[in-house]
């Protein structure tokens, strides 16, 4: 009687075959999804981080408003401390203090800055003297990206809110505008194309 040698049959390894390719299948498929879950877990840490360093920065800025005017680039008066509309691409310009120098150059701890929307992107622009009169070109950073719009309103004495600032005088003169003064709060309103909107009152320490 013959003994048949042990082994696999066809059969046998056109099904083993196929239940690895299955099981490679689904391994691959699973490390895709993780792989792309990182990828999206990253980019959303990453737009953490930018909008959270963005709004630290205004915070900041605003937290350290002074109340410095400074000399117009062009002929005689000066410009207001804060001077801002909302509603404008140019939303904000400014003068704060705190202007970290651990070089010890000599100038002053002010700092002028301005805030612009350009598109959806937004910029910080800064002048390395106050009075901008020899060197009226600021350097730009971008601040945040993927910003469809920006909306400040400042707090006036009275504790009504402005979309300008200075805000116009309730004196004698009523076109009056201050070259010092300076809002109690503002309101930023940040419109991000991903996130929706974003809101922080910035109280100005007086």
């Amino acid at each position: 009687m013959k003994r048949h040698a042990a082994g696999f049959t066809l059969v046998e390894l056109l099904v083993a075959l196929f239940i690895t390719a299955v099981v490679f299948a689904l391994g691959y498929g699973a490390i895709n999804q993780a792989l792309a879950n990182r990828a999206t877990l990253e980019r959303n840490q990453d737009r953490l981080l930018a909008v959270q360093n963005a709004v630290r920065v205004l915070v900041t800025d605003f937290t350290q408003l002074s109340p410095r005017p400074v000399r117009q680039t062009i002929g005689e008066g000066g410009l207001p401390a804060l001077s801002a509309d909302g509603r404008t691409p140019g939303l904000a310009t400014l003068t704060h203090a705190g202007w970290t120098n651990p070089a010890g150059a000599q100038r002053s701890s002010l700092q002028r800055v301005r805030y612009i929307l350009d598109g959806q992107t937004l910029r910080r622009e800064y002048w390395l003297v106050l009075d901008a009169t020899e060197d009226p070109r600021p350097r730009s950073r971008v601040l945040l990206q993927d910003v469809r719009s920006v909306q400040l309103r400042f707090m006036d004495s009275n504790r009504a809110w402005q979309s300008q600032w200075p805000a116009v005088s309730s004196a004698a003169d009523p076109l009056r505008r201050s070259l010092y003064s300076r809002p109690l709060a503002v309101e930023v309103t940040l419109e991000l194309a991903d996130w929706g909107r974003i809101v922080r009152i910035i109280e100005v320490p007086g």
